[in-house]
């Protein structure tokens, strides 16, 4: 009878083992498969991610799903794989007109209120003139507004969708700012 117990009680313990190594395996698999992890290398983003914050993207996105108006997005700069990978929100889609006057964002010639608070943009630059967005552009910004090299600049312009390498979807890094 004893020696049934502790069987039984190792065959659970291994079970128990061989699951958490198949979750963990799992987990693992998914990350690299539909993920790939960005660092957050200049203050453009502040204060949704300061210098150095880590985070995981879903690649599958652009495959299987829409990128909308105020996903945070990484792309490349150009369409060479060994270009810089940024970090910015989307603010302007696809066939759309966006504007910036007065500090504020228009889109398609209405007022676009974020939903988070951002202060009133100073330098409108590419922008101040109404921009349209091509099929596959997208117009970004930084959250850091008036700190933020992005879609108003003439180095970094619309950004095309080929360039977009995934959504952000969990900051894993540092552990204090996970979310």
């Amino acid at each position: 009878m004893k020696d049934y117990f502790w069987r039984s009680k190792a065959r659970n313990i291994i079970g128990w083992i061989v699951e958490l190594v198949a979750v963990v395996l799992l987990a693992f698999v998914c990350t690299y498969a539909f993920g790939q992890r960005v660092i957050a290398v200049d203050t453009s983003m502040e204060p949704t991610l300061a210098v150095g914050d880590k985070a995981l993207l879903n690649t599958a996105v652009k495959a299987f799903g829409s990128l909308e108006r105020g996903d945070v997005v990484a792309y490349r700069t150009s369409n060479d794989v060994n270009a810089s990978i940024q970090i910015r929100r989307i603010i302007g889609l696809p066939g759309e007109t966006v504007q910036i006057r007065s500090g504020q964002i228009f889109i398609d010639g209405e007022l676009y209120l974020e939903q988070r608070d951002f202060p009133p943009i100073s330098n409108p630059g590419l922008a101040e003139s109404e921009i349209t967005l091509g099929g596959t552009e997208y117009f970004v910004l930084g959250d850091s507004r008036n700190n933020s090299e992005d879609s108003r600049h003439v180095d970094v312009g619309n950004v095309d969708k080929e360039q977009i390498l995934g959504r952000l979807w969990l900051k894993t890094d540092p552990m204090t700012r996970i979310r």
